[in-house]
């Protein structure tokens, strides 16, 4: 039988709109996909509200009409800039006579997380474990069935912002569409792109995208901490508009064009001509000039955010790129590895449809949603591996 499920990613140049099914023999297919433009946003709110609904509404239509299904429920992504993560350690005794990790003792040590997180603003929109521990033991994801007095946990909550929550709410509502469940699209991503070996060790994402960087750090099944940098590829095409006097349409053209790393003198950059204009040429080293200043405060944000979480990264953790800011460009990654004294890796492509950089958080947004929906269809896990299942069915709050 299959399911259809409907998802909303808001970036900060694009409403994206995805319907995908959901059957027995393929978990996922994408079978329509609503593409709209917008002016975003940045940590206060939005830049142009009165372009949100007309955007919203243009993003549904297309998707109503490539998947031929009417959209009347949506699950909903919650962009990094609109949450906050806390992670916790909390610790549980373990009862009995011989006492041995249980489905309920991780129900409690969840319970325990969130009563010594205290109060908060906000909404929770996820939940999940960065790692558990029996009493002085390694530290693992499937504890259920080990022996010991006491069990902690590391637990990360993602909470949403209310204003966000709201609007997004009463505006679909005002269209006929109801919210079915609020997500955390930087969650989604992470456990998207981010292999499990390398989470299991800690791994940084870094997504650049138009008006801002993603940062997220995750161990384990968890986001541990999360960053919004408001730098992104709008900055730097803005700067090349400016340096050079361009409109920012051609810069947008040159920023897409410009190769890190390689220097060649005489080399030159050439635009089309724009509408009534004649085409342009620029020298690499006066377009490097301005580029690559713009790159490096975005890799000087990232190095202080990381310092400044008190998060310590081994030489073990790897990093990785995605978003359309940067990902596109030759040598952009390098560049960046170079900046951030890190060796970088791309993401790795997981679809067949969408899978350019530029779509990672949606598609990230859409596998989490898919995975808590069949997690809550199925039974509480008993032991072992099973726990996986278990704790899954919790991640939608």
């Amino acid at each position: 039988m299959k399911t259809t499920v409907a998802a909303m990613d808001f970036g900060t140049s694009k409403i994206v709109t995805l319907v995908a099914e959901n059957s027995g023999s393929q978990r996922c297919d994408i079978v329509g996909a609503g593409i709209a433009p917008y002016d975003g946003y940045l940590e206060e709110g939005w830049n142009n509200p009165g372009e949100l609904d007309k955007a919203i509404r243009a993003s549904v239509a297309e998707a109503e009409a490539q998947s031929h299904h009417r959209i009347r429920e949506i699950n909903v992504g919650v962009p990094g800039a609109f949450t906050k993560v806390y992670a916790t350690e909390a610790r549980i005794d373990l009862k009995g006579t011989d006492p041995r990790v249980t489905p309920g003792d991780i129900k409690a040590v969840f319970k325990k997380a969130a009563e010594d997180l205290g109060q908060f603003p906000g909404i929770v929109v996820h939940r999940s474990p960065a790692w558990f521990r029996v009493d002085d033991g390694k530290r693992t994801l499937e504890p259920v069935g080990l022996k010991g007095r006491e069990l902690s946990a590391l637990v990360s909550f993602v909470v949403a912002n209310q204003f966000f929550l709201d609007e997004i709410n009463n505006r679909l509502t005002e269209m006929g569409i109801t919210v079915s469940g609020f997500f955390s699209t930087p969650t989604g991503e992470a456990m998207l792109y981010l292999p499990e070996d390398d989470r299991d060790r800690m791994a940084v994402l870094m997504d650049i995208g138009y008006l801002n960087t993603e940062l997220m750090v995750v161990e384990g099944d968890a986001v541990i901490y999360h960053d919004t940098i408001e730098q992104g590829g709008g900055n730097i095409a803005a700067e090349l508009a400016i340096g050079l006097d361009i409109p920012l349409e051609s810069a947008e053209k040159l920023k897409r064009q410009y190769v890190y790393g390689i220097a060649s003198t005489g080399d030159t950059y050439d635009i089309p001509a724009a509408e009534g204009g004649k085409p342009l040429s620029f020298p690499k080293e006066k377009v490097a000039e301005i580029i690559e200043p713009q790159v490096d405060k975005i890799a000087d944000a990232i190095k202080s955010s990381l310092e400044e979480s008190g998060i310590r990264l081994g030489n073990w953790s790897n990093f990785y790129l995605t978003g359309g800011g940067l990902s596109f460009n030759r040598g952009g990654k390098d560049y960046l590895s170079t900046r951030l004294e890190r060796p970088v890796r791309e993401t790795p492509k997981r679809t067949t449809k969408l899978n350019s950089h530029a779509y990672s958080s949606t598609l990230g947004l859409m596998d989490l949603i898919i995975d808590t929906i069949e997690q809550q269809h199925q039974p509480s896990a008993g032991v072992g591996g099973a726990i996986k299942d278990f704790f899954r069915s919790l991640l939608g709050g």
